[in-house]
């Protein structure tokens, strides 16, 4: 598959009054065309800072982009000037962010929101604007478009407020998608719903996306390759399928376990992972999970592993799967 984004060898750090925060630390992935990847891990990890990266949104200070690469349809983002990348974001590509209710402006009416982006990129009259707006709204869901056009967004409720989102994220159509935890404060079925007119909009307009989650349930149902991220690294890549049914890494079988079954006894308890990631200010030598894993090793406090490919779509950096390594129960 072809890829239309290239992140390689991505380190940003934060300048705080206690030192520097390695919030992000050599993370290399691939994005296709059309495709869906999911970057998974918890709060803390690096999943936000990598996409507000891409966007260049995070502001510099206290941020500092110190190397990597991101290769966006051929060309560096890290060395577009701020006027190049206004260019670049919405029309190229969209971000749905996390909390609608922040990201939407409160005091502007949700057409003129959507309008905007299709003045400024796609250079239409503002009454093709707002016939191109009505349209989004009506793509995503939202009944009556023709009067919520004229709404402000507290006259929406949230999932109609991220659906807003999504309509403002798509109105150009881009090639690149990124939706940063867009199902988080909302409720199981509205969740469904969201992720049905993400997935509708992809096979309308071929958008590859990036979802950042914290929701491996999300992931089951909306990606084609999961990344999971622990204290800025990526720990383990692969197909959903490589993932949810053959995880290599502690920390993603940790995630999977933590996480209610459908098949789960009511009075079976969930496992949860104990301890907190370490601090980025002072990062581990060894392996980041290492002070939480059940499974660790005295060379994992020494050396951070390297990475094993599994197949031709699967990754994992675990000193378990050294050829010398203990042989251990992974279920």
């Amino acid at each position: 598959m072809e890829p239309i984004l290239e992140v390689k060898d991505l380190h940003v750090s934060f300048s705080v009054r206690g030192g520097e925060v390695k919030a992000v630390r050599g993370v290399n992935f691939t994005v296709g065309r059309g495709e869906t990847i999911a970057i998974v891990g918890e709060s803390g990890s690096g999943k936000s800072v990598t996409a507000q990266t891409i966007m260049r949104l995070i502001p510099s200070p206290p941020s500092m982009i110190k190397q990597g690469e991101i290769i966006f349809n051929g060309q560096n983002l890290l060395a577009k000037s701020n006027k190049d990348m206004e260019a670049v974001r919405g029309k190229d590509i969209g971000m749905i962010f996390q909390d609608p209710m922040t990201s939407l402006n409160p005091t502007i009416k949700v057409g003129k929101q959507i309008t905007e982006g299709l003045i400024k990129h796609q250079n239409l009259s503002a009454a093709d604007a707002k016939k191109r707006g009505v349209e989004m709204l009506k793509l995503v869901g939202i009944k009556n478009a023709e009067a919520r056009f004229n709404q402000y967004p507290h006259e929406f409720s949230g999932g109609m407020r991220q659906r807003v989102m999504i309509a403002i994220a798509l109105s150009c159509q881009p090639a690149l998608l990124i939706a940063d935890e867009p199902t988080t404060a909302l409720d199981v079925t509205i969740q469904a719903q969201i992720i049905s007119v993400m997935k509708d909009m992809q096979q309308r307009f071929g958008t590859s996306i990036i979802m950042i989650t914290h929701d491996l349930g999300v992931v089951a149902g909306m990606a084609d390759r999961v990344m999971v991220m622990y204290a800025g690294e990526v720990v383990e890549t692969g197909t959903s399928m490589e993932i949810f049914k053959n995880p290599q890494h502690p920390y993603t079988r940790g995630l999977l376990r933590s996480l209610p079954r459908i098949d789960q006894r009511k009075d079976e308890p969930l496992v949860p992972i104990i301890g907190t990631p370490p601090d980025l200010i002072k990062p581990p030598i060894g392996c980041p999970f290492a002070a939480r894993c059940d499974h660790a090793m005295s060379v994992c406090e020494k050396i951070d592993p390297a990475a094993t490919h599994l197949s031709d779509t699967h990754m994992s950096r675990c000193w378990l799967l050294h050829p010398m390594a203990q042989e251990v129960t992974t279920s």
